[in-house]
C-alpha cells in the first residue's frame, strides 16, 4: 500500500514531467570542456554543429559539461570560447559518444611568467556589456509584439510531463508489473527511464491589434490525455500546468514561472540585479550578433543566468536567448530549469518570437526520482498589417470555437497536419497509454486510493463517502463527536445531486444532520465551472457564532484544539433554498432564502434586561433572511477539488457584493434589517521584493433594536493554526458591530532579506509579514450598553463581559513569520496591539500554517 501511495503522489500530485527523447536519426554527443593548461572546466563554452543552419548547438554548463543531439548527416562539431583556440571534433556515425575537449589559450607562449593583476571589482560604470543591455532595454518596445500595429499568426503549443530519473530497480518493482509498457528509456542518462504521464496540445489563430489594444486567441483544435473525471479535474489540471509552465516573454520586466516572478535580464532594473559580460561576437550571420552572458549578483535571488544574442543592426533585438536558474536560488522542488527562445525576421525586417521552450525538472533531491515537464510554443505564418473586422476582436481573450468546445478533435491524422514539427516517440504514446490505463482495474484502484488521500472522499459506486477528516472531532459542548456522510456523483445523475451527513455528540447526547438536494440547470456537474443550479437544504448542527470558515469544516479534527475559553455555541436549525449562476466572464450571481432557529448552548445566552435588574432568558431566536450576492473575478482560474476550488491567483482584483435582508413576520422571522457588504481582493506582484495580498471589506446594517446574532460578529481564531481571513488573537464573539471597515495585508518577501545573510540563505527560508485591522461600531439602538430592549452583552464562564463593540480605535494585530521551513511550514509570531484589557485577551501568540510554495 505504501508503494501505491508513493507512486500516486509522484504521478498525480502534479502529474509530473517527462524528458524529451529524440528520434533514432539523432546522435547523442556529450562531453566536458577543459582548459588544456590546468585541466580546469570551462563554463559556457559554445558547441556548434559544423555546416548546420541557424547555429544548431548548445553550451557547456558551469562544470564545463555538455549534452546535445546531432542529426546523423552532420560529421563534426566545433567548440569555442573567448580567449581560447577553437577546436573541431569528428562525430562517429550511428553511435553515442563522449568527448573530452581540451582548449588551449589563444597566442600562448612557453616559459613566461605573468603576475596576475588584482581582480577588479565588477562595475556598471564604463562597462560595454551594460551599455549594450541598456540599448536593448531602450529598443524593447519596438522589438516586441506590442510594437506592431497589426499582427496575426498560427500558434501551436504542447505540454508534456512524466516521472523522470527512474532506475531499473524502480521500473521492475512488482507493483509496476502490469505497467511496463509505460516506461521509456531516457537517452540523456545511461540506464535511466522516464514514465510519460500527461500530454496536451493546442492549435490557435492569434490576432493582435495595438489601437484599440486587443489580443485574441482563437483555439481551433485542442487535445489532452485525460483521466477519469471522477478522480481528476482535467480542465483544472490543464490550467494549473499552463500556469506552472507559463509563456515566457523576454521583453516583460518580470517573467512568471511556477507562480513566482523572475526579473527579466532586459528589465529596466536588470543592471542593478545582474552582472553582464560580452563573451563572443558572431560574424557569420546577418545581422551580426553579440553574445551577452549574464549572471545574478546574488545567487539565491529569483533571477536567471544565461546568454542573450543581440543584433548589431541598430535595432538591438534579441535573436536568441538561453536561460536557466542558479542551483542556489530560493525556489522549491526544482532540480533544473531551462528556457530557450528563438526569433525570426518578418517581412518588415523585425524579429518576432517563433519558438519558445520551457523545461522544468521537479525533485525532492538532486539525484532522486523526479518530475520532468516541458512546454513548447511554435509560431508560424506570421503576418503584419492585415486589417480585420472589429468582430474578430470582440470575443473573449481566449476563445474556444464551438466545435472544439463540444467535441475536441482527437484524430492523429488531423493533428499531424497542424504540428509544425512531429511529436517524439514517447510523446505519441502518451495518449494511447493513458487511455489504456483507464481500463486497468489496478490503476483505477490506485486512483481511488489517491482520491481518498488527497480529497478525503472514498468512491462507492455512484456515491462518495466522506470527508474523512470530519469523522471525528471534539468541542466542549458536544464532547467527542462522530460523523459520517457522503454525496452522490454524476454516475447516479448529471442533473440531480444529494449530499448529507449524520453526527452524534457523546457529551450533549444529541444527533445532528445535514441534507441537501441540488438540481443542475445546465446539465453539467454542480462542482464544475460554470455552475448553474438550485439547491434545497435542511440542517441541525452546532455552530460558533461569527465563524464562517471558507476552506475547512468546523468539525475538522485539526480545529478541535483551541486556546482559552471556547464554550459559546449555538444549536442551529436551518432551512434554505439557494440559486447560483456563473458566467463565462467570471461574473457570478447567488440568491437565497433561509429560515433559521437558534438555541444558545454552552455559556452562550440570550438575555433581555428586566425592570427589576434581572434578566429574562430567551431560549430561541427565529429569523427569515433573503440574500443576493455578486462576484466578479476577471480571468480567474482554479483547480476544482472534491471539496473546494483552489484558486490560481493572477494580477487582477476580485470584487464581491452581498445584500442580506431580514424579513420580519415572514415564516416566523422576528427581525427586520438590511445589511450591505462589499469587498475587494488584489494580489500585488512586486518583482524581486515578493508580492502582497490585500483584502479590504466594509459593511453597513440598517435596522433598529437588533439582537447581536443578526449583526456582524467579527471572525476570530482561538486555534493554534494561522488563519488568513480571521483575527488570530481575537476571541470568539469578542467584537460586534452594525457597520465596519477592515483590512488584511499579507506580505511575502520570498527571501529577499534572508537571501543576503550568510549561512541563513542556505536554509532557503522566506520572510512573511501581516497587518490586520477592523474598525466599526454600533448605533445606540443596537448597543446593549444603551438599549435595554435588546439582548445583553455576552459573558464568559466567570460572569465577565466577553463581547464588546469598538471604542475610538480599531482592533489591530501584526505578525512576522518565517515561511518555507522544510519547504512546507509557515510559523508566525503574532502581536495584538490594543484592547488588551478584555478578558483572556492574549498579547502575543505563535501560530503555524502548512503552506506549499515553489
Amino acid at each position: 500500500m505504501k508503494t501505491y501511495i508513493l507512486y500516486f503522489n509522484l504521478l498525480l500530485g502534479m502529474l509530473l514531467s517527462f524528458q524529451e527523447t529524440w528520434s533514432q536519426e539523432m546522435i547523442t554527443v556529450s562531453g566536458k570542456v577543459l582548459n588544456a593548461e590546468n585541466y580546469e572546466p570551462i563554463p559556457y563554452a559554445s558547441i556548434t554543429v559544423m555546416g548546420a543552419d541557424k547555429n544548431l548547438g548548445t553550451s557547456s554548463n558551469q562544470s564545463g559539461e555538455f549534452l546535445m543531439k546531432v542529426p546523423a548527416n552532420y560529421k563534426s562539431i566545433k567548440v569555442s570560447y573567448v580567449g581560447f583556440e577553437s577546436e573541431e571534433y569528428p562525430i562517429k556515425a550511428g553511435e553515442a559518444q563522449n568527448i573530452r575537449v581540451m582548449l588551449f589559450p589563444a597566442n600562448s607562449i612557453e616559459e613566461i611568467v605573468v603576475k596576475a593583476p588584482k581582480r577588479l571589482k565588477y562595475s556598471n560604470k564604463n562597462n560595454p556589456a551594460v551599455e549594450l543591455i541598456r540599448q536593448v532595454v531602450a529598443h524593447r518596445d519596438q522589438n516586441r509584439l506590442t510594437g506592431q500595429k497589426l499582427a496575426e499568426f498560427d500558434q501551436y503549443e504542447k505540454i508534456s510531463l512524466g516521472l523522470s530519473n527512474l532506475d531499473g530497480k524502480f521500473k521492475n518493482k512488482k507493483v509496476f508489473k502490469n505497467y511496463q509498457f509505460l516506461f521509456q528509456a531516457d537517452d540523456s542518462v545511461e540506464n535511466s527511464y522516464v514514465l510519460p504521464a500527461y500530454m496536451e496540445e493546442k492549435f490557435s489563430k492569434v490576432y493582435y491589434r495595438k489601437d484599440p489594444n486587443a489580443k485574441k486567441q482563437y483555439v481551433l483544435a485542442e487535445r489532452k490525455a485525460e483521466f477519469d473525471p471522477k478522480f481528476v479535474d482535467n480542465d483544472g489540471l490543464s490550467k494549473y500546468f499552463n500556469r506552472l509552465y507559463d509563456e515566457v516573454e523576454i521583453y516583460d520586466n518580470n517573467i512568471t514561472i511556477l507562480t513566482n516572478q523572475f526579473l527579466s535580464p532586459i528589465a529596466n532594473a536588470a543592471p542593478t540585479f545582474y552582472r553582464f559580460y560580452i563573451t563572443d561576437t558572431i560574424k557569420t550571420v546577418s545581422p551580426m550578433l553579440v553574445e551577452l552572458s549574464f549572471f545574478p549578483r546574488n545567487k539565491t535571488d529569483l533571477l536567471f543566468k544565461g546568454k542573450l544574442y543581440v543584433t548589431l543592426d541598430g535595432n538591438y533585438a534579441v535573436q536568441k536567448a538561453q536561460m536557466t536558474i542558479n542551483k542556489d536560488a530560493n525556489i522549491n522542488f526544482v532540480r533544473d530549469l531551462n528556457i530557450e527562445l528563438g526569433f525570426e525576421k518578418n517581412a518588415e525586417n523585425k524579429f518576432y518570437l517563433n519558438k519558445s521552450s520551457l523545461g522544468i525538472d521537479f525533485a525532492l533531491t538532486d539525484k532522486g526520482k523526479g518530475i520532468r515537464g516541458k512546454r513548447v510554443v511554435l509560431i508560424n505564418n506570421y503576418q503584419n498589417g492585415l486589417e480585420r473586422p472589429d468582430s474578430i476582436y470582440q470575443v473573449p481573450d481566449k476563445y474556444i470555437v464551438k466545435q472544439v468546445e463540444e467535441e475536441p478533435i482527437k484524430e492523429e491524422s488531423y493533428w499531424a497536419t497542424l504540428r509544425p514539427e512531429p511529436l517524439q516517440r514517447s510523446e505519441r504514446m502518451i495518449y494511447e497509454n493513458i487511455d489504456s490505463l483507464q481500463h486497468m482495474p489496478s490503476f483505477r484502484t490506485l486512483m481511488d486510493i489517491g482520491a481518498l488521500v488527497f480529497s478525503g472522499y472514498k468512491q462507492a459506486g455512484p456515491v462518495e463517502i466522506g470527508p474523512v477528516n470530519t469523522f471525528y472531532s471534539y468541542n466542549p459542548v458536544e464532547g467527542f463527536r462522530l460523523r459520517v456522510g457522503g454525496r452522490t456523483t454524476e454516475l447516479l445523475s448529471k442533473r440531480f445531486y444529494m449530499e448529507g451527513y449524520g453526527a452524534y455528540g457523546f457529551e450533549d447526547k444529541k444527533w445532528k444532520y445535514f441534507l441537501s438536494g441540488t438540481y443542475s440547470l445546465n446539465n453539467k456537474s454542480i462542482y464544475k465551472f460554470p455552475q448553474h443550479y438550485v439547491r434545497v437544504s435542511a440542517s441541525y448542527d452546532t455552530k460558533i457564532p461569527g465563524q464562517n470558515l471558507e476552506f475547512i469544516q468546523e468539525d475538522n479534527v485539526l480545529l478541535s484544539f483551541k486556546r482559552g475559553e471556547n464554550q459559546s455555541y449555538l444549536y442551529n436549525h436551518v432551512y434554505r433554498v439557494d440559486y447560483k449562476a456563473e458566467f463565462s466572464s467570471n461574473f457570478s450571481v447567488t440568491a437565497g432564502l433561509g429560515m433559521w432557529n437558534q438555541n444558545p448552548a454552552g455559556v452562550l445566552s440570550y438575555r433581555l434586561p428586566q425592570m427589576d435588574g434581572g434578566f429574562k432568558q430567551i431560549n430561541e431566536l427565529k429569523n427569515t433572511e433573503f440574500n443576493v450576492g455578486l462576484r466578479y473575478a476577471p480571468h480567474e482560474e482554479y483547480y476544482q477539488g472534491k471539496l473546494y476550488r483552489t484558486p490560481i491567483f493572477n494580477a487582477y482584483p476580485i470584487f464581491n457584493f452581498n445584500y442580506n435582508a431580514g424579513l420580519k413576520n415572514v415564516f416566523g422571522g422576528e427581525n427586520a434589517y438590511h445589511t450591505f457588504t462589499a469587498g475587494a481582493f488584489k494580489r500585488f506582484y512586486l518583482s524581486q521584493l515578493g508580492y502582497a495580498d490585500i483584502n479590504v471589506e466594509g459593511s453597513y446594517t440598517l435596522g433598529d433594536n437588533l439582537p447581536f446574532p443578526v449583526l456582524n460578529i467579527h471572525r476570530a481564531n482561538q486555534t493554534y493554526a494561522y488563519q488568513l481571513q480571521s483575527y488570530n488573537l481575537m476571541n470568539f464573539m469578542e467584537f460586534i458591530s452594525d457597520k465596519h471597515a477592515s483590512w488584511n495585508v499579507q506580505y511575502y518577501m520570498n527571501g529577499f532579506i534572508f537571501n543576503k545573510i550568510p549561512l541563513i540563505k542556505k536554509l532557503k527560508i522566506r520572510e512573511v509579514f501581516s497587518f490586520k485591522g477592523v474598525y466599526g461600531g454600533l448605533r445606540d439602538s443596537n448597543n446593549p450598553s444603551l438599549n435595554n430592549n435588546i439582548y445583553s452583552w455576552q459573558t464568559n464562564g466567570l460572569g465577565e463581559q466577553s463581547s464588546f463593540t469598538f471604542s475610538n480605535k480599531p482592533y489591530m494585530e501584526v505578525s512576522a513569520g518565517v515561511a518555507n521551513i522544510f519547504k512546507i511550514l509557515r510559523v508566525d509570531v503574532v502581536k495584538r496591539l490594543n484592547y488588551l484589557d478584555h478578558p483572556d485577551a492574549p498579547q502575543w501568540g505563535v501560530r503555524a500554517r502548512i503552506k506549499f510554495d515553489f
